[in-house]
């Protein structure tokens, strides 16, 4: 018996322990400390209340033997399903409700959608990197290749002239650096792909935050990418199912190498190695497209945005570089000083009490730059940011 020794390769992710035990000791020394948390990516602000009535709806059916849902179908129900294809075409993309899956989350298929391509395929990966991209690879031990995202190209690398990959992972607005990239510059990966026969995986799990009308919030609005591209959604950030989980996964039928459908691929693991989304939730996930529901659910979005805009126009008044903080929750500033991210960490935790994310804890180029999210409180964000002007 052998274990599966790539997963002995993977780095020690002390990120957010380092951050938790940091945290813990200046609260121990430092008893009546008001700390403000901007690090954290989970959203604050509960359920929507259209949501809510449709989960309790659907609990009541599931009393009931004429109501009663066993198991459902792997690629999820109907009724999400031409809800999320009707939401496609108000961004004129076509979709086959066949071509839509409903998970668990984004994460979880960004992960898992690896079972259906070679170990042999090259990966090129942008750093700094949402870790679950590196790690699931480094798991199936296929080489990867990192593309430099940095300061010089505003964190928005584009395709490499002389190199061919297999797989590209591509995430627009970015987490971690809330950087977005625009029509054209998405063109260019498409035809990068198309031409290399490559597949690219879109995350975009931030794309409700978009409201720059020159950047895209599906890849499929981009001509040629429904061969060559498949995308991953959440219901996380667009309606707060962090903790209740639901997202889905767009494959195209007119994406194939090998010539095999990729989507044809999908459906056959799916149905082997999963068991759906609960019924209940895919209810709760169906009302976020009723007319309440996104009333209420962008209600919400608009106030992480105003959030975010009182961090930018803050780092703008001081003149600190950053990208993000429009069309994205995050913020993503330039260490001041030419300190390093852990430096700036403790600086900013000793001297005024707030709490963000290290950018070197998501790859090499993350040295010297810091994540701010705007998923907090309101008056705590004024107070940060009131905080921060007298700091600096």
């Amino acid at each position: 018996m052998k274990i599966n020794s790539n997963y002995l390769n993977l780095e020690e992710s002390y990120l957010f322990s380092t951050i938790a035990k940091k945290v813990n000791e200046f609260q121990i020394n430092n008893k009546d400390a008001d700390i403000i948390r901007l690090g954290i990516g989970d959203v604050t602000k509960p359920l929507c209340g259209a949501v809510i009535d449709a989960m309790k709806k659907a609990t009541d059916e599931m009393g009931h033997a004429e109501t009663f849902r066993g198991y459902g179908p792997e690629q999820g129900y109907t009724f999400l399903r031409e809800k999320i294809r009707d939401y496609y075409s108000t961004r004129n993309v076509k979709l086959d409700v066949k071509e839509i899956f409903i998970s668990d989350g984004a994460k979880s298929d960004l992960g898992n959608i690896l079972d259906i391509f070679s170990k042999d395929n090259t990966v090129l990966i942008p750093d700094p990197v949402y870790p679950v991209y590196v790690d699931t690879n480094i798991m199936a031990g296929r080489k990867i290749i990192y593309l430099d995202a940095n300061e010089e190209n505003s964190f928005l690398p584009l395709p490499p002239k002389d190199l061919k990959v297999d797989i590209i992972y591509i995430c627009s607005p970015n987490n971690p650096t809330g950087a977005v990239y625009n029509r054209s510059q998405l063109k260019l990966w498409v035809d990068y792909a198309n031409k290399n026969n490559s597949v690219i995986l879109f995350d975009a799990a931030y794309e409700s935050f978009i409201d720059e009308k020159d950047c895209p919030h599906s890849i499929f609005e981009i001509d040629g990418a429904k061969s060559c591209a498949i995308e991953f959604c959440s219901f996380s950030k667009i309606a707060g199912f962090t903790g209740t989980r639901c997202g889905y996964t767009v494959i195209p039928m007119e994406l194939e190498r090998d010539s095999t459908k990729l989507n044809s691929l999908w459906l056959r693991r799916q149905t082997t190695k999963f068991n759906g989304v609960p019924y209940v939730v895919q209810r709760a996930a169906e009302a976020v497209f009723t007319q309440e529901g996104k009333k209420q659910i962008f209600e919400t979005i608009n106030y992480y945005k105003e959030n975010a805009k009182i961090i930018s126009d803050t780092l703008n008044e001081l003149g600190i570089w950053f990208t993000g903080g429009k069309s994205s929750p995050y913020v993503w500033l330039k260490c001041p000083n030419n300190m390093t991210s852990w430096e700036f960490f403790d600086y900013l935790l000793s001297k005024a009490h707030i709490v963000g994310t290290p950018g070197s804890g998501f790859g090499k180029n993350g040295e010297g730059f810091f994540r701010l999210t705007a998923f907090g409180d309101r008056d705590n964000t004024i107070e940060a940011m009131k905080r921060i002007k007298e700091l600096f």
